[in-house]
């Protein structure tokens, strides 16, 4: 399904775009605690289309951000293991019932990647700046799960 992005959803760096908008395409692999190619350039208001592609046994993410988003998010992640939402290879789906797990991994700069599966995430980047594409479920990042993604003007 194509997502259309909210413009209340944009980040200070940039925002989700549709595919059709994407100037190029950019393969990344997940594998099981690293990617491939390890770094991304881009030029600030460009559109990109990232397919990646898992090819590891493990639940991956592709999220975009900077150090300190990442921190965030992976405290969030670790919160959803711990409340089971979150296994090792997949996203459970259930209803928790009583509104009581809000959280949903639906944030419009990040993708789940389920083992053996191909995702995509199209983004317009906003300005100059060095972000992160990093794997925030527990423990990935600290294993080196993270690349450089410099945007140039």
């Amino acid at each position: 399904q194509q997502l259309l992005a909210d413009p209340a959803a944009s980040l200070p760096f940039g925002h989700a775009a549709p595919a059709t908008q994407a100037s190029r395409t950019v393969e990344l692999v997940l594998g099981d605690m690293y990617f491939e190619p390890k770094g991304v350039q881009v030029k600030a208001g460009e559109t990109v289309r990232f397919v990646l592609v898992n090819k590891g046994q493990l639940l991956h993410e592709f999220n975009l951000g900077d150090a300190a988003m990442h921190a965030r998010h992976q405290q969030e992640m670790l919160k959803m293991q711990q409340s089971g939402m979150l296994t090792p290879t997949a996203m459970q789906h259930h209803d928790m019932g009583h509104g009581a797990m809000e959280m949903k991994h639906d944030d419009p700069n990040s993708v789940l990647v389920e083992p053996g599966k191909t995702a995509e995430l199209t983004w317009t980047f906003a300005k100059a700046t060095d972000l992160e594409f990093a794997c925030n479920l527990p423990g990935h990042y600290q294993a080196g799960m993270v690349g450089k993604l410099t945007i140039t003007d």
